[in-house]
């Protein structure tokens, strides 16, 4: 099996334009215009040497490390540069990535954010077309990657991007901590759970593990928000849907209940001071009873607890998640677009789905692995199923506008500092979706 060609770069927004030319020779063969939404396009990889670049972040590089090689097994005609990308701004240093003369060929696409109103992803309808892919998943899964004409309404139009696999948030847990507790079950309403809190509380344990240097206490924000209020009427602000609005019943629910939790000492008080990554060792250390994360972390988590960890939905009246899927998209510039799009279709076979669920990520069809009763694996794979048949995966909405993750890391941050109410955070968030939705 051929190896593929992989780079590690730790770079900048301005260097990584240079870099992305140095990891890998430009492509230049097999070339094929830009397509618009009714162009026939050819499917297959064609015949002669092909190389393409493929840039994203070690979060799904770790699945690619296996993907490529398995792609390249089966066309020995084309070589995969893939560079591992590890720099803080990945949306805004891909745009410049974009817009070099050196651009990669596929990316991850983590956002749609202004790239696509800037032209500077391939429009995918035509092969979305020729492959099957509207038939093969979902709407809602593909849904996330359709950008209305203005360029930045989600949910319909063309499709930009094509999923690899899938993320969900949802609620890990300390199977022997709930033992010691004498808590029964992981909790199923929010109820249950700040009634689990409390006890955790009252035993001396940490009862939630938050890190929010990076803005992730947006997420039992969120959680709790579109369980309250619905999916469906959720996803509506998600998408930048016009009329719609953050000041909810379920988000100042959810943003309140943050502050009321740091009030009774759920969460440390230095979460402000801690990121993800830093969350995540501390739980896997014990330091925890609950802990909101995605399922990208799993592997860590599951290989440091083993059996004592679990995974399930949010609590609420119906099964949501947040999630969206690892999803690639082709550079306006790829002169090789016809071998991008073979390999974004060879991304949901089965030798990608195994694995992509081997470093936590979901598969649209969960039939194509297994896992275990009782592991981590397993509490994946029920979780996905329990919120697809609810309907309940919505996207992030620090996606919602190009700066959203910038005014969520900001905002919560105050929130949990005391320097701003409930209230406030939601006119903030709110104050920036309508900087570009209106």
């Amino acid at each position: 099996m051929k190896p593929m060609t992989s780079v590690k770069c730790a770079l900048g927004a301005t260097a990584l334009v240079v870099a992305l030319g140095a990891c890998a020779p430009g492509s230049s063969s097999g070339g094929e215009p830009a397509a618009d939404a009714n162009a026939t396009v050819q499917t297959g990889v064609p015949t002669g040497k092909v190389e393409l670049k493929l840039v994203a972040t070690p979060e799904s590089g770790a699945a690619m490390k296996e993907i490529i090689p398995a792609f390249q097994a089966k066309h020995p005609n084309v070589t995969i540069n893939y560079v591992d990308t590890t720099y803080d701004d990945y949306n805004k240093s891909l745009n410049l990535a974009l817009t070099s003369d050196t651009s990669p060929d596929i990316v991850l696409l983590n956002a749609v954010g202004t790239t696509v109103k800037d032209k500077l992803v391939r429009n995918l309808q035509p092969y979305a077309k020729a492959y099957g892919w509207e038939s093969a998943y979902p709407a809602g899964q593909l849904n996330q990657w359709r950008v209305a004409e203005d360029g930045t309404t989600l949910g319909s139009g063309d499709l930009y991007a094509a999923p690899a696999s899938f993320s969900q948030v949802g609620l890990y847990y300390n199977k022997a901590k709930l033992k010691k507790l004498g808590i029964a079950a992981a909790p199923t309403t929010l109820e249950e759970l700040e009634a689990a809190l409390a006890k955790a509380k009252a035993g001396g344990e940490t009862p939630l593990q938050l890190g929010n240097k990076e803005g992730h206490a947006a997420f039992p924000i969120q959680l709790i928000g579109q369980s309250t209020d619905g999916p469906a009427r959720y996803a509506k602000w998600v998408f930048g849907e016009g009329g719609a609005t953050f000041d909810t019943p379920g988000n100042a629910k959810g943003a309140q209940s943050l502050v009321e939790w740091g009030a009774k000492g759920y969460y440390s008080k230095d979460a402000n001071g801690v990121d993800l990554q830093g969350a995540v060792d501390k739980f896997t250390k014990g330091e925890g009873v609950f802990f909101v994360d995605g399922s990208w972390d799993s592997k860590k988590i599951g290989d440091a607890l083993k059996a004592d960890v679990g995974f399930v939905p949010f609590p609420g009246p119906k099964a949501t998640a947040i999630g969206t899927s690892v999803a690639y998209a082709i550079s306006q510039k790829s002169k090789n677009a016809r071998t991008a799009a073979a390999f974004l279709d060879f991304l949901r076979g089965p030798e990608a789905a195994k694995a992509s669920f081997a470093q936590g990520f979901l598969p649209s069809d969960t039939s194509t692995v297994t896992a275990q009763p009782g592991t981590i694996s397993a509490d994946l794979i029920a979780a996905w199923n329990k919120v697809n048949a609810d309907d309940g995966l919505i996207g992030f909405n620090n996606n919602a506008t190009a700066t959203m993750n910038d005014t969520l890391v900001a905002e919560s941050q105050k929130l949990i500092a005391g320097r701003v109410d409930a209230a406030a955070f939601i006119r903030a968030v709110q104050a920036d979706w309508a900087k570009t939705h209106g």
